[in-house]
């Protein structure tokens, strides 16, 4: 698991291959695709509308299908969803899903190690990303930090330095490269895509999460096609890719070829508030304290997946109650 860790700290992602059965796969495109439908038929509220990126996004009325069509589902927990959102709760609880987690939010630093337990994970969100009616492209961005912030706002909200040390050496894009060690980057929370379908939306620039951008990167064309050192993340169904959601990220989503990939996150309860914005802003607060994750303890060990379950949502219940009206991240 110090492999996992590495491979987050020195490129901002991770990638497992073939998490899940073809048996659980099989279970999960079904699920998506009637929830899918659901959506686009607009008899699903919790959507994300194509021409918008970031939430709020608008409600359809009921039965009304939206204008622009969607490119994201929303709540994939929640319960109205009925025994579909017992097949998604039962890969977003997934232990090869969550030991991953643990082992990203694990903090090592000058000899000592901070374990993340299964008493220190909160519940995050569970969404869905869907081929859009249109084509449909996400603009360059990090989730927690505005695209006007100054080079010392984005440092602050990184977590580290706004300058170039003395052990770091520029390319000749601009971006800085250590030479030296980095102190490690605390995380409180991991996000994960996992297609259902083969999947290359997801484009990064390794090794931004821990550096501001460059002059290049802030000059660049919100869509700008090629990003110096940018790289499209290839997946095939079943793999999963982990992520630092402050990596410099985009997506692309063509019409033409079929997407649905569970877009989950989960957080470490030492974040306190410094998580909540990001996660209350979806609205997850109006529905969690109704999920009933008995279904969870029909399969082997799965008692104890359930009283996992039942601790997570406890602890997002608690920080929802603390921090009160948090707003929104980005807007756009």
């Amino acid at each position: 698991m110090t492999s996992l860790r590495a491979a987050l700290a020195e490129n901002g992602f991770v990638i497992q291959r073939q998490i899940l059965s073809a048996e659980e796969l099989d279970l999960l495109r079904s699920a998506a695709s009637r929830t899918t439908e659901r959506a686009r038929s607009g008899n699903w509220p919790d959507i994300r509308t194509v021409g918008k990126q970031f939430p709020p996004w608008e409600k359809p009325a009921p039965g009304q299908p939206p204008k622009e069509g969607i490119w994201g589902v929303q709540g994939l927990l929640n319960p109205e969803l009925g025994k579909d959102a017992d097949i998604f709760a039962a890969s977003y609880f997934n232990d090869k899903v969550l030991d991953v987690a643990k082992a990203l939010l694990t903090y090592e630093a000058d000899g000592k190690t901070s374990e993340c337990t299964d008493e220190d994970l909160v519940l995050e969100l569970y969404n869905m990303l869907v081929r859009p009616e249109s084509d449909f492209e996400l603009e360059w961005h990090r989730d927690d930090v505005l695209r006007t912030a100054t080079e010392e706002e984005e440092a602050a909200k990184l977590g580290i330095s706004s300058r170039i040390e003395d052990d770091e050496v520029k390319t000749n894009d601009g971006a800085a490269h250590e030479s030296g060690t980095r102190k490690a980057k605390r995380y409180w929370n991991t996000q994960w895509n996992l297609p259902l379908y083969p999947d290359d939306s997801l484009i990064v620039v390794p090794g931004s999460h821990v550096r501001v951008r460059t002059p290049q990167e802030r000059a660049a064309s919100p869509h700008e096609p090629n990003m110096p050192g940018q790289l499209v993340v290839h997946l095939d169904p079943g793999d999963v890719v982990f992520y630092d959601n402050n990596i410099l990220h985009r997506g692309v989503y063509s019409a033409d070829k079929e997407r649905m990939s569970l877009h989950g996150s989960v957080g470490h309860a030492g974040g306190g508030r410094f998580r909540a914005t990001n996660v209350l802003q979806h609205g997850i607060g109006k529905w969690v304290d109704q999920c009933d994750f008995s279904a969870l303890a029909k399969s082997p060990g799965g008692e104890r997946i359930r009283r996992r379950a039942e601790g997570m949502r406890t602890r997002l219940v608690k920080l929802g109650r603390e921090s009160g009206d948090v707003g929104y991240s980005l807007a756009g």
